[in-house]
């Protein structure tokens, strides 16, 4: 039983947060001066390679693989130092939160994963079907990962990972979350390859680098807790979908963890997948 009373008035206590605590605050804006750098081609991508900033290296990727005139420049930031709160990353998403994205050819900014992919989609006309069902079966799908994955990470991730201590009862509220949304999925997949039907969609390309890691145990550790391998449907099709060329390549890009040969800090050439991971120019 806690003894915690919640005071009258909120004050936010920084130290208090636990594992990631520094890289969020209660108010909005730039902390520093910082410009963002800027590359030679049409998208200067800005992020990381959580799960949110996979989603769109990867669409990257699979538009590249796809013939499509898709090339862009990666850029790390690194969250942990508070590279989201510089002055040019807040211009381009006033959120403070990866992934950002600017169109150099328009001057149009971008933000939000699921706001990036449908955009990408559309602006070269792949992983979004024709066929209005399948298109609205696909929007219905990206919209739910993006509605869902909150409490996924932010819910059982934090409170299962990076909690200062382990609480039993938001562990039991999120994880009940966690193991239905995984069951939702489970059920899905069960008569289709495909979380839209018979294509790969930006559905999959959103949703993978979320349920596909908490079902392969990648991000958080808790394939076991959850009973992952009980879903034998989301195994079946996470496992093609992080199978794919483009798949293992986007999720290197902006990668600061981990073995050091999946890590591509920045990338503005596909010959940087070759040359300039971690394990060929260093670890510093």
């Amino acid at each position: 039983m806690s003894d915690y009373t919640p005071p009258k008035v909120w004050e936010w206590d920084a130290e208090n947060g636990g594992k990631f605590a520094s890289t969020n605050r209660p108010i909005a804006g730039p902390t520093h001066d910082a410009p963002l750098p800027q590359g030679e081609h049409r998208w200067q991508l800005h992020s990381l390679a959580t799960p949110n900033g996979v989603k769109v290296t990867v669409m990257f990727e699979e538009l590249l693989e796809a013939g499509h005139d898709a090339e862009y420049d990666a850029w790390l930031i690194d969250i942990g130092k508070g590279d989201q709160f510089g002055s040019g990353f807040v211009a381009v998403n006033p959120n403070s939160k990866i992934p950002a994205l600017l169109d150099t050819k328009t001057g149009v900014r971008l933000f939000e994963s699921g706001s990036i992919l449908l955009q990408l989609a559309q602006e070269y006309d792949a992983f979004l079907p024709h066929d209005p069902a399948t298109r609205s079966e696909t929007l219905n799908w990206l919209f739910w990962q993006m509605g869902s994955a909150p409490y996924l990470g932010g819910g059982f991730g934090h409170f299962y990972a990076y909690a200062p201590e382990p609480m039993e009862y938001p562990i039991n509220r999120f994880t009940m979350e966690a193991k239905r949304q995984l069951d939702v999925l489970d059920r899905t997949l069960a008569d289709r390859p495909f979380i839209a039907g018979d294509s790969y969609t930006i559905a999959d390309i959103a949703i993978a680098p979320w349920y596909g890691a908490v079902a392969n145990g990648s991000v958080y550790d808790a394939k076991e807790f959850l009973q992952a391998d009980s879903y034998k449907n989301v195994q079946r099709w996470s496992a093609e979908i992080m199978d794919r060329p483009a798949y293992k390549r986007g999720r290197m890009v902006n990668r600061s963890f981990g073995d050091p040969s999946e890590q591509l800090h920045e990338r503005h050439s596909a010959s940087d997948f070759d040359t300039k991971t971690q394990d060929k120019i260093g670890q510093s």
